[in-house]
């Protein structure tokens, strides 16, 4: 297993039946934990890498109708030269 974490911002802030279809369908896809920032509208996963890919994650959050723009760097990411 090879987790990976990914953020991106939202189109708008989601309502209940959305948050419901991140909790209903996230253990089936490979999708991990989730957290939903709403001061800054975004939205971080963290994924199984070996069993999908950053293309699929996003399929998966638009079929779920999860109003996502574009990926992000999560905010306080330490980078590593």
């Amino acid at each position: 297993m090879t987790l990976m974490e990914i953020t991106y911002e939202l189109q708008s802030r989601l309502q209940p039946e959305q948050l419901r279809a991140l909790g209903s369908f996230a253990n089936t896809y490979g999708l991990r934990r989730f957290r939903v920032d709403e001061q800054t509208n975004r939205l971080s996963f963290e994924y199984d890498a070996s069993r999908l890919k950053e293309t699929e994650v996003e399929h998966v959050l638009r079929e779920a109708k999860i109003p996502v723009l574009r990926r992000v760097e999560p905010v306080g990411t330490v980078s590593q030269t």
